[in-house]
């Protein structure tokens, strides 16, 4: 069970540098590939958002998944001091997950329906944006360190 925690968590650590290294460059600038840009830029945000939706679900599946495992998962003799702090760590990534979910996805969602006005160049946007940014960086910290700890073998199985 514990090799499939990791493989979940390791997994969609990748998923997060994947669309942050790859895929957002790619669809808000596509004139670096193609020359002209066929998209606004709006348009690009409006697909990324819909790329966002759908990682949202395997966020908050794995991000559960990660906090259940570390309440009820088997501990063998690992010490209390990495019991605490793999269990804060899912916690922390748990909240992370949601708010990013359930506030900052939401509010793009309804920032984008209202049109082009309400976020090119809108202040109450750009800072919410920027935040969901920091909220992302934090889970992925948080989701490597919760990968890395999780993976230290107790002292009698090493």
């Amino acid at each position: 069970m514990k090799n499939v925690y990791l493989f979940l968590l390791a997994g969609l650590i990748g998923v997060e540098l994947a669309l942050g290294v790859f895929v957002a460059p790619a669809i808000f600038y596509p004139q670096r590939y193609m020359g002209e840009s066929p998209l606004t830029h709006f348009e690009s945000g409006v697909i990324m958002t819909q790329i966002f939706i759908k990682y949202n679900y395997a966020l908050l599946f794995v991000s559960a998944f990660a906090l259940l495992f570390e309440l009820f998962g088997p501990k063998g003799k690992t010490s209390f001091y990495i019991k605490i702090s793999s269990f804060a760590l899912a916690f922390i990534n748990l909240s992370l997950a949601l708010a990013f979910v359930f506030y900052f996805t939401d509010f793009i969602i309804a920032a984008q329906a209202m049109g082009e006005e309400m976020t090119m160049g809108n202040a109450e946007f750009d800072a919410m944006h920027k935040a969901s940014e920091y909220v992302m960086k934090l889970m992925l910290m948080a989701q490597t360190l919760l990968f890395f700890i999780s993976a230290i073998k107790p002292k009698s199985q090493a």
